[in-house]
């Protein structure tokens, strides 16, 4: 054994080596992160956890970003209870070190999948939103179409992508704080709902063409989807251009909501910036809400946020 005194977080072996000191525990790492985006950070634990179900996170920390042909890939290393992730941005996913051990691999390897999955029909990626309802029949329909082969079965499909605008106009509405006394339409309503969601969130006369194109493109929708489910003579590329349509429709709306809530507030109330992003949260009442936060100074505008201060 060496006669040498060794610090307390360290032991000498029998064969006179050092041993490193133990890992620092996952929820000690938070402490020495300087560059710490508590906002961010939060929508990629919760993404994490809403995909390893049984884990739960201990730490997030962003490693760096980087740029592939135009696109940005935010690179996160995640801990959790059980295991650690490598998450990428644009579109999110997640990966397991086990099977994933260096990022940079991670990242090729996620480039090119998010590459054949724009390929596929450009869907959004699974996840957590409000709007998780319109994707989850969306990826229905799309299961269906993939099967398809005979004209009941693209009827199908139309069925279920008209459900999916139904449960697209539900959950902007939720989200739109309408005038006491608008009058509303009944909920199956779809054309009248959306030209009212449209003019609440496209209004005014800068907004006159965005406004037109939007309830041409809902009504086109909903009449192309409702003409599917009783064509019994439909064929898998009609059926195609009806679920691309309706997906184009669901992201739109959405962007609209996310523009609403960053148009909300054109500038942060601490520091002035533009430099505004747009979070989810699930836990805000009643079932999950947006809030903004401040890409230069940190700023959160969360309902639980203290006096503009980041969410710890």
């Amino acid at each position: 054994m060496s006669d040498k005194v060794l610090p307390n977080d360290q032991v000498d072996s029998d064969d006179g080596c050092v041993l490193p000191p133990p890992p620092m525990p996952p929820d000690e790492l938070a402490r020495y992160n300087v560059e710490s985006d508590p906002d961010s950070e939060q929508d990629i634990a919760s993404y994490v956890e809403s995909q390893a179900h049984d884990e739960h996170v201990q730490h997030v920390e962003k490693i760096k970003t980087s740029i592939v042909l135009g696109e940005k890939y935010d690179m996160w290393d995640v801990t959790t209870d059980k295991s650690r992730w490598w998450v990428i941005t644009n579109m999110t996913n997640l990966y397991s070190k086990d099977h994933f051990p260096t990022l940079d691999y991670t990242l090729s390897f996620h480039v090119g999948l998010m590459a054949r999955v724009r390929s596929n029909a450009a869907r959004r990626s699974n996840e957590l939103s409000p709007f998780v309802e319109v994707f989850r029949r969306q990826e229905q329909a799309h299961a269906r179409l993939d099967e398809g082969v005979e004209g009941e079965e693209f009827q199908t499909v139309g069925m279920l992508l008209r459900e999916s605008l139904l449960s697209l106009v539900g959950a902007v509405r939720r989200r739109v704080d309408l005038p006491a006394e608008t009058e509303r339409p009944q909920d199956a309503n779809f054309i009248g709902w959306s030209a009212l969601l449209i003019d609440h969130l496209c209004p005014g006369s800068s907004n006159q063409r965005v406004r037109r194109y939007m309830k041409a493109a809902a009504e086109g929708s909903w009449q192309l989807v409702s003409w599917l489910t009783h064509a019994q003579n439909a064929t898998k590329a009609s059926a195609c251009v009806a679920a691309e349509a309706c997906e184009t429709l669901a992201s739109q709306f959405i962007d609209l909501i996310e523009g609403e809530s960053v148009d909300a507030i054109e500038r942060c109330p601490v520091c002035n910036s533009r430099k505004l992003r747009t979070h989810f949260d699930p836990a805000i009442q009643p079932d999950g809400d947006y809030y903004v936060t401040c890409g230069s100074c940190g700023s959160s505008m969360h309902p639980n946020a203290r006096d503009g201060e980041p969410l710890s």
